[in-house]
């Protein structure tokens, strides 16, 4: 009785344990074991970003020339890249294997608790110029004069936001639509990352990517808040349900950013130097300003609200197999 179970099981619902399989593969895989930062194709893409905009995004002009500008120039990068992955996916006679690795690579920034961990180490040894070089491969802004503090805050700023577009992006988007679904949106927030609505250079340019990025991310981000604050308890929930400010250009970020300052008790965000230009941002207020003892505790908050994701995907197609065993009864 027990084969032919499993049989009829894997007759109906194959596909769907298949998906489960894929993304909890995918996951851990992409956490301990990144590529090289150099190797990472979304990497790559950015380079490439950044190459197009130096071209055709010219401050000079009126904001609705820029404006036009970055929505061809998204347009340019996404469609084609996007457009032939997908049909590779459609012909690929294992989709699994190519939706794997579709994953793996949307997955790559998680793998920056090793970089935190890096860096809380070169602090502990007075070595700021490596944590500085470790922070500007995974930031579009100036770092190279930041202080000990400013050090602190873009890691742990970086810690707590990056699985909103690395994580529960990842997760939410391949539940409903799939391995392509994941890759555009992954896309999109990787030019948002090159081109930062923040700085001056993108105020305009960047501006549709932006609100595409808010606009699809929205509700990972309140996923990926309300992780962080079950895992900190009352200050958790009190800073989710606290209105945020009107005006803030990190929209997405600032949900849970808000929430894991809170739950650290330390100050996040900051004025910020974008190509030698400093640019005001309002401070938020969890608590003092961080030291390098502040990193270890993100480090762990954010390993914790990954691996809850992790088991809360793991127990639902065990939950399900329960459920149809039950009703074969």
């Amino acid at each position: 009785m027990t084969a032919s179970f499993f049989d009829r099981l894997l007759q109906l619902d194959g596909a769907m344990f298949e998906g489960f399989l894929v993304l909890l593969c995918a996951l851990p895989l992409a956490r301990l074991a990144p590529l090289p930062r150099e190797m990472q194709p979304l990497v790559w893409f950015g380079v490439l970003a950044k190459r197009l905009a130096a071209k055709v995004n010219h401050n000079h002009r009126h904001p609705s020339q820029q404006l036009t500008a970055g929505l061809l120039s998204a347009l340019l990068l996404i469609l084609p890249f996007w457009a032939i992955v997908s049909f590779l996916l459609q012909l690929a006679a294992f989709p699994w294997f190519f939706e794997f690795l579709v994953l793996y690579l949307c997955l790559s920034d998680a793998s920056f608790a090793q970089v935190a961990e890096d860096i809380d180490k070169a602090l502990q040894r007075n070595d700021k110029e490596h944590a500085r070089v470790q922070l500007g491969q995974w930031l579009a802004r100036d770092t190279g004069e930041l202080s000990e503090v400013g050090i602190v805050k873009a890691t742990i700023e970086k810690l707590v936001t990056s699985p909103v577009y690395g994580t529960a992006a990842v997760v939410f988007f391949f539940a409903i639509a799939g391995a392509p679904a994941v890759l555009a949106v992954r896309m999109v927030k990787q030019l948002e990352l090159v081109w930062p609505p923040v700085s001056p250079k993108y105020r305009y340019f960047s501006r549709p990517v932006q609100l595409l990025s808010h606009v699809l991310l929205l509700l990972p981000s309140w996923l990926w808040s309300l992780t962080l604050a079950i895992l900190g308890g009352p200050k958790g929930y009190a800073a989710l349900l606290r209105p945020l400010p009107g005006k803030q250009p990190h929209t997405n970020a600032l949900r849970p950013a808000t929430v894991a300052a809170n739950i650290l008790g330390v100050e996040l965000c900051g004025p910020q130097r974008h190509n030698g230009e400093r640019v005001a941002i309002a401070p938020i207020k969890g608590g003092p300003k961080p030291d390098r003892s502040a990193i270890a505790p993100a480090v762990r908050l954010s390993n914790r609200a990954c691996l809850l994701w992790f088991l809360f995907l793991l127990q639902l197609p065990l939950t399900w197999t329960v459920l149809r065993l039950l009703q074969a009864q």
